[in-house]
């Protein structure tokens, strides 16, 4: 294993060159990848319908090709998903990411070509482990396993009898990997991919509890499950009884910072290292790539052209949109890319807060919309607001203010939920049965939620919390943000907003008369 861990780190240490390139010369690096693009895509359907013979320049391309949301390019990839060749690619697609959080439907589904593999997710996954090795020279991290949670897998459901399949990225990923990767990750790709989450972590403790495992990569979430499942089994105190080699956590999909604590009981050791990653359905975007900042580095030679829309822009019909020569550090901006995977001048949704130009270096700064994703469960307003409404239907009640936030896993063991705190105009005829309509009606709008409330493995059943009419007026009134255009927040990733609020409800509760 040492020899072959002296090799793998040289193999992955060969990218080091190319990664310095396009961090001296980014401007440079990002207009060679917007020309490749458009000649990539100028017979294609798309860049018929946009005229991309005749782009000549990034002027002409913000001329002729609107900025799109999920649900305005959905036509051209429903098209693609259908079977038909030549769309938004010049090849054939074979693969479809599917993610939750679109308005228009319960999953989305983002489209994988074959140079989206190799060029940005794969290659993403290299940069990673070769950044890695460079700010600890002294890894074994090939002389042991990497354990990858991997997701589940699915027929293409507009074409199900046609070879294109969908699934979550990591699943995607996992099934195309070369075949040298399976000699040094566990568990078995049969058992990654595995459907039905209780038997898939319950396979995957067993298949990796007794090996050497030196590396995971995955979300905390369900990562933290498989752990404590692991110390059961093998009646351990704490991970490194089981894998004493362990020595590094590559995360990424939700913030790590809730998790920390809990990652540090159950792995306590100071070596032990973290490192996030920013690797989306729809590419590959960032890497941490200094041991003592948790900046990203964007990542620029990828296949992805980056543009941005400043926040103060975003709710605007007609948004300024600048590339990224013309980005400024501390800024909010909406990202918008368009990609070797198909995707045209696309809003992802997130946004991110540059901090360096040189290299550009940035940290995620949230969603374009509020929303709730500690677990990996993408809620977002419009989903929470639909389920509300149905469960209050049902139950002949009427909703007055409501939001909603995470309770973050701790080290007691208790599982992860979300609370809420609900003000009704008129009651529910049964609180009980309208709390069991709002987490199934939930569940049936998103997908990523439902996979984490199955049997309570990462999400318990709702906590909801009757509040007192006049508590949120109260609340506004108290931040100075009554009346005008001020709002209740629907849903934060953070307990600020919460913690407030039952604050003051339960100085009302002890000062009401027994």
């Amino acid at each position: 294993m040492a020899v072959l861990n002296s090799f793998m780190t040289w193999i992955f240490k060969s990218r080091l060159g190319q990664i310095e390139n396009f961090k001296r010369n980014p401007i440079s690096v990002q207009e060679n990848i917007f020309k490749e693009l458009i000649e990539a895509g100028k017979n294609t359907e798309f860049g018929k319908e946009h005229g991309f013979a005749d782009i000549k320049s990034y002027t002409d391309f913000i001329s002729r090709v609107p900025i799109r949301n999920y649900d305005k390019f959905k036509p051209f990839i429903d098209k693609a998903m259908e079977g038909r060749d030549n769309v938004i690619w010049n090849r054939d697609i074979e693969w479809f990411a599917k993610s939750s959080g679109t308005t228009a439907g319960r999953s989305k589904y983002i489209p994988v070509t074959d140079e989206s593999l190799e060029e940005c997710h794969y290659k993403g996954g290299k940069d990673m482990v070769a950044l890695y090795m460079a700010n600890y020279p002294d890894s074994r991290l090939f002389a042991g396993k990497t354990l990858t949670i991997g997701g589940t897998l699915e027929n293409n459901p507009l074409n199900p009898l046609g070879t294109a399949r969908a699934g979550d990225i990591s699943a995607v990923i996992m099934e195309n990997l070369p075949f040298w990767a399976y000699f040094v990750r566990t568990p078995s790709k049969e058992t990654a991919l595995m459907g039905e989450w209780e038997a898939k972590i319950e396979k995957m403790a067993l298949e990796t509890m007794d090996e050497d495992v030196t590396c995971m990569a995955g979300v905390p979430t369900w990562t933290i499950v498989l752990l404590q499942r692991v110390l059961e089994l093998k009646k351990a105190k704490h991970i490194l009884e089981v894998w004493p080699n362990l020595e590094i956590f590559f995360h990424g999909a939700v913030a790590f910072g809730p998790y920390k604590s809990l990652f540090k009981e159950l792995i306590p050791s100071e070596k032990m290292r973290y490192m996030e990653t920013y690797n989306a359905s729809e590419g590959f975007f960032g890497i941490q790539d200094q041991k003592d900042s948790d900046e990203l580095l964007l990542l620029l030679d990828y296949g992805i052209f980056y543009e941005f829309i400043s926040m103060e822009e975003w709710e605007s019909e007609d948004p300024a949109v600048i590339p990224l020569s013309e980005v400024e550090v501390g800024k909010n901006y909406a990202l918008v890319i368009t990609t070797n995977g198909g995707l045209w001048r696309y809003k992802i949704g997130d946004t991110v807060k540059f901090t360096s130009t040189s290299p550009y270096r940035f940290r995620i700064s949230g969603r374009t919309k509020q929303f709730i994703n500690a677990f990996g469960e993408e809620l977002i307003v419009e989903n929470a607001e639909k389920a509300i409404q149905l469960a209050a239907d049902q139950t002949g009640a009427r909703i007055a203010n409501f939001t909603a936030a995470p309770v973050y896993f701790d080290g007691s063991g208790a599982k992860g939920a979300h609370e809420w705190i609900i003000e009704f105009q008129k009651d529910p005829d049964d609180f009980k049965e309208f709390e069991r309509l709002l987490d199934m009606h939930l569940r049936e709008i998103n997908s990523d939620y439902d996979a984490k409330r199955h049997k309570g493995l990462a999400l318990i059943e709702p906590i909801i919390h009757h509040a007192p009419q006049g508590l949120f007026e109260n609340w506004m009134r108290m931040r100075g943000k009554l009346g005008g255009q001020h709002k209740v927040p629907r849903l934060c990733n953070s307990r600020e907003y919460v913690d407030e609020i039952l604050g003051m409800l339960q100085k009302s509760e002890s000062s009401d008369p027994v």
